[in-house]
């Protein structure tokens, strides 16, 4: 029993020491920079779609459906 104790105990140190490095960076990773942004191009022109106003309403304003009337 007393020759299993140092390496024993050396096992769980260099356990204890693999763990540590499972965590990932302890920094937070440098923000990436920008692309740049080409001040030659042109802005596409906005259109503005046309309203179209119907003459008549695609709908019937009577509440009996076409469908009951006879």
């Amino acid at each position: 029993m007393r020759r299993l104790i140092l390496p024993m105990s050396l096992f769980f140190v260099l356990v204890a020491l693999a763990g540590c490095g499972n965590k990932g960076p302890l920094v937070p990773a440098p923000p990436k920079p920008q692309p740049a942004k080409a001040s030659t191009t042109a802005k596409p022109a906005v259109v503005k779609p046309e309203v179209v106003k119907p003459s008549e309403p695609a709908y019937s304003s009577s509440a009996v459906p076409a469908s009951a009337q006879s």
